[in-house]
């Protein structure tokens, strides 16, 4: 399987005007080809492939206009058009059914203010022990945070909002399969506590959103009082986008300390399938929800269980997770969210509502753990079960939070 591994480079001042001219003419070229691609589809109503934009390409760098693109490497240029095709390939079988997932928009003109980058392919670059040489831009000094597996197919040059460089390289993956365990986990997602286990622990998330809100307030309030042009806006956009890295990096940073521990104790995860895109147009819970990272969370468990070889199941989103009693299925209807716990009016157990939630949702996943999900007939009470709002029983801490630390 192939991977992407990411690394920062420190280019010199030169190396640093190359790149931006580089940048500069990636951009251009795809801006040109769009613009092209929409006049076409105008008046003729037809697509024009990357054969056409790449011959197209060739007659344009001989004009007066356009000169300047013979300068820099001429693969990345190329790869800009690959990316354009790649996009409204996309775009078209999005519209027409072809492709799953949510539909696909056309692809937009890039801006000079977002994020800038630029890919070589294999003639276009050389991995060496101490740098990473790049066609027209020389030898960038790259800092290994990790052993590259292999030769990389392309690698491709970054530069963030925080005028931060970066180089992604594609390589060949051959992962080890972790033993099996037997073991099995549901996972109940929430806003108090990010993930709550069927075995009863719970994971507090750092929410590094809310803990920087002050000091982003402060930044954004500084950046809103510059003077459009000035450099003092420049700096003041530059110290926002670096909390905001920050933010970003710390958040990332725990999901995947936490879902790789996740892969290693269990051999099968059992994950609710929730509308998150849905949920956050709440707006007095959106922040919360985009603080914690759930969809992140959910895509690390996805790819590393395909990578470590682990059982990963989603289960429906309509499931009544929260209103069936993990002992004996009795449903006793909806709860508001400040009920922490309730009381099983057939059974008389009393549950706490996230954990009971992790047990059902392992249960659903196709793991007969409990007498309802041993097909257990209930005979269901006329009266609902009854419901406190307590303030939720406190967790010891365990292991998985000593390796989270």
């Amino acid at each position: 399987m192939k991977a992407r591994y990411r690394y920062r480079i420190y280019p010199t001042d030169q190396q640093k005007r190359l790149m931006s001219q580089l940048f500069g003419c990636c951009r251009v070229v795809f801006n040109d080809a769009l613009a092209y691609c929409q006049e076409v589809y105008k008046t003729q109503g037809k697509y024009c492939g990357y054969p056409e934009l790449s011959k197209r390409l060739t007659l344009v760098k001989q004009t007066e206009e356009r000169k300047w693109l013979k300068d820099p490497p001429s693969l990345p240029l190329q790869q800009s058009l690959k990316d354009l095709d790649q996009a409204f390939n996309n775009f078209f079988k999005s519209c027409t059914g072809q492709r799953k997932g949510p539909k696909v928009k056309p692809p937009k003109f890039k801006k000079r203010k977002y994020k800038q980058s630029a890919n070589f392919t294999r003639q276009g670059f050389k991995v060496n022990q101490h740098n990473v040489y790049l066609s027209k831009i020389g030898k960038l000094k790259i800092v290994w945070s990790r052993h590259l597996p292999s030769e990389p197919s392309s690698v491709t040059a970054i530069k963030d909002s925080t005028d931060s460089y970066f180089l992604s390289l594609v390589v060949e993956l051959n992962p080890q399969q972790l033993p099996k365990n037997g073991q099995s986990v549901g996972i109940d997602l929430g806003i108090t506590d990010l993930a709550t286990l069927s075995n009863g622990e719970k994971v507090k998330s750092p929410k590094p959103f809310k803990k920087q809100l002050k000091r982003l307030r402060k930044r954004q309030r500084h950046l809103s009082r510059k003077q459009k042009g000035s450099k003092r806006r420049e700096v003041a956009r530059k110290k926002l986008a670096q909390l905001h890295a920050k933010i970003s990096d710390t958040r990332n940073d725990f999901l995947q300390k936490l879902s790789t521990q996740i892969i290693r104790d269990n051999q099968t995860i059992v994950l609710e399938d929730l509308n998150v895109s849905g949920m956050v147009k709440n707006r007095k819970l959106a922040r919360a929800i985009s603080d914690l990272g759930w969809r992140s969370l959910r895509t690390m468990l996805e790819a590393k269980s395909v990578m470590y070889g682990r059982d990963f199941r989603v289960i429906d989103r309509w499931t009544p997770t929260s209103q069936t009693c993990s002992c004996c299925g009795f449903k006793g209807g909806k709860k508001e969210l400040n009920v922490r716990e309730w009381t099983c009016l057939n059974c008389g157990t009393s549950h706490d509502r996230d954990v009971n939630a992790a047990i059902n949702i392992l249960v659903a996943g196709g793991h007969s753990e409990t007498l309802n999900g041993r097909g257990e007939k209930v005979r269901l009470p006329k009266e609902s079960a009854s419901r406190r709002s307590v303030n939720p029983p406190e967790f010891e801490q365990l292991s998985i939070f000593d390796l989270l630390k």
